[in-house]
């Protein structure tokens, strides 16, 4: 009998970043320079940065277990990037986390 683990279980992050005034390409920046080495992390399923029209930007990742992401966030990259984050940034993030529930499809070969 197979049994599927929590690690093994997709989760995913999304969120809202509201720039402060005046920091909008500041955070677009910061945020930018994030992507590529997420996406390299292992684990990482998806990562999307989307700008809305009114000016927040919107993040969506997923990752294929809770133990990459939290390698992910222990990363230098993401530790230097959270430090940063408060000076560029309208209140708090508006963050959001879960549990993949429908079935991540198989990689194309």
């Amino acid at each position: 009998m197979t049994t599927t683990s929590q690690a093994q279980t997709p989760v995913s992050l999304y969120g809202f970043l509201t720039p402060r005034p005046g920091h909008a390409a500041a955070l677009r920046k910061l945020l930018l320079d994030l992507v590529e080495p997420s996406r390299g992390h292992e684990g990482s399923l998806q990562y999307h940065l989307h700008e809305e029209e009114d000016g927040r930007f919107f993040l969506y990742e997923v990752w294929r277990s809770q133990e990459d992401l939290d390698r992910h966030q222990a990363t230098p990259t993401l530790r230097a990037f959270l430090a940063e984050l408060p000076e560029h940034l309208d209140g708090q993030v508006e963050a959001h986390s879960g549990t993949m529930r429908s079935p991540y499809p198989a990689p194309v070969a």
